[in-house]
């Protein structure tokens, strides 16, 4: 069984420093596309940079570029509506009645999104998209 916690997750914060650096800026410059557009193009662009960088300097994949590329799209896409749903509603509960001017409610419910992204991806990433043999957690 696989430990969670591996030497892969150094590699994997370097290279979500550098996705989610290309993201945020994307994110806040088509702001006004509104809240899923803007998050959906930034994540398409960081996913892209993800995708090479974590298939080969993170997890050292071997499986095929497709198989890999298809398994990495499914796991980003479903990292990326579980975590900016769910954000919404935390942030609103969080948020709701602070005063916080709403596009800084917005703002801040992104960055709560990355931050739920950035976890579920990880382990969707290493345990799916880039799945090694030494890493099935089921044996």
């Amino acid at each position: 069984m696989a430990k969670l916690i591996d030497k892969s997750i150094p590699k994997f914060l370097l290279v979500g420093v550098g996705n989610t650096l290309l993201s945020m800026v994307l994110m806040f410059l088509l702001e006004g596309l509104g809240y899923w557009p803007s998050t959906a193009i930034a994540y398409v662009a960081g996913a892209v940079m993800s995708f090479f960088l974590n298939r080969h300097f993170t997890f050292h994949s071997e499986e095929t570029l497709l198989r890999s590329a298809v398994k990495f799209a499914v796991n980003v896409a479903v990292c990326y509506v579980i975590a900016y749903a769910l954000a919404q509603p935390i942030a609103g509960w969080v948020l709701g009645s602070t005063g916080i001017p709403p596009v800084w409610q917005e703002r801040l419910t992104k960055l709560g999104g990355m931050a739920l992204y950035t976890i579920l991806n990880y382990f969707g990433q290493r345990f799916f998209a880039f799945q090694k043999k030494q890493d099935k957690l089921t044996g």
